[in-house]
């Protein structure tokens, strides 16, 4: 009897070291984990997260999926390892970069940097967590040598507003550049970042930003929908005054509930004067100004305040004139977007 019962417990035995043993082999490697980004990853809905912006050094994962190769503009790049030192040279991705858990970051920008956003106090949480970070461009020029210098592991780039340097990048350092038509940052930066989220091996906190954003959306529109009247955002520089229409603010618009003026201009917006601001009259009025990191710049507006058809405005005459950053609140990356949605929370809700 016993004779029979060893070979059966012996079985059992290693059949348990078998499932161990396998068990421990399958632990060492992430789950799920895939070699490349394709479409189908990258515009993917993110799950909803809770988790306070910035991200975490947590959610970054230094056992992300590496080598990994990124379907790109300029075709099929592969990332060796986990990049440390990132360079984005579209000045229009300037936001999404900053949302990853990097410690080593270059940027162009759209202006100079003393006029740039870089150092209010919606950046600083963003900047100041970096170790280092480099300018490698000004006014929309990046400056190749500078980003030479950097010596980036990969530079993030848009096959529009940087044609004309792609293969200058590309002798630098590993370059992906981004289809600005599938990843539109002009109107959906959403798609940006969760394509940086790949690049980087941080999806989780590409989807986590996104969804944290939208939340904080949906639950300002909810206190604002009680606000009555029309509301209306213009570009404020130095001599010139722009209209900024709902096909460009969906933020505000559609995600906030706003109601637009009526007028044949509101879709695509446009240049507008003191006089067509009064045709215009609307009863909530943001003025988006672009000196708000420099004031010594001028700023129309002032040169309006003087004029007696300013006092004529129904946003005047109600105190429904409202000062913001324009290039927060009217530019087009998740960092200025949330600014603005509060800006105008806080705005609407006096």
């Amino acid at each position: 009897m016993a004779n029979r019962r060893f070979p059966v417990t012996l079985s059992l035995l290693m059949l348990v070291l078998a499932l161990l043993l396998g068990a421990c082999s399958n632990s060492g490697s992430p789950s799920g984990q895939e070699s490349s980004s394709s479409p189908a990853q990258t515009e993917s809905a993110p799950s909803p997260s809770s988790s306070p912006s910035p991200s975490s050094s947590e959610e970054a994962s230094p056992a992300a999926a590496f080598p990994r190769t990124i379907h790109a503009a300029n075709g099929d790049v592969t990332i060796e390892k986990q990049p440390q030192k990132v360079a984005v040279v579209h000045w229009g991705y300037t936001d999404s970069i900053l949302l990853f858990d990097l410690k080593s970051v270059a940027l162009a920008l759209p202006f100079t940097e003393k006029q740039s956003v870089l150092h209010t106090d919606t950046y600083k949480p963003y900047t100041e967590r970096l170790e280092e970070l480099a300018i490698v461009g000004e006014n929309t020029t990046v400056n190749l040598e500078a980003l030479l210098s950097y010596a980036p592991d990969v530079i993030i780039a848009g096959n529009a507003i940087n044609k004309d340097i792609v293969d200058s990048l590309e002798k630098i350092a590993t370059t992906v550049v981004l289809d600005e038509q599938q990843t539109d940052v002009w109107g959906d930066w959403p798609s940006v970042v969760t394509e940086f989220g790949s690049i980087l091996g941080q999806e989780e906190a590409a989807a986590s930003y996104i969804a944290d954003f939208r939340a904080k959306v949906q639950s300002a529109k909810g206190k604002l929908a009680s606000v009555e009247g029309s509301v209306a955002f213009v570009q404020i520089r130095a001599k010139e005054a722009w209209l900024q229409g709902t096909n460009y603010l969906p933020t505000y618009y559609e995600g906030l509930g706003l109601k637009a003026p009526e007028s044949s201009e509101m879709e695509e917006g446009a240049q507008l004067s003191l006089e067509g601001l009064s045709q215009l009259d609307p009863d909530h009025l943001f003025l988006g100004q672009f000196n708000v990191s420099d004031p010594s710049l001028p700023a129309l507006s002032d040169e309006w305040s003087k004029s007696g058809v300013w006092n004529t405005l129904k946003a005047v005459q109600n105190g429904h004139v409202y000062d913001i950053d324009g290039q927060l609140a009217l530019g087009y990356g998740p960092l200025g977007n949330s600014y603005g949605v509060q800006a105008v929370l806080d705005a609407l809700s006096q």
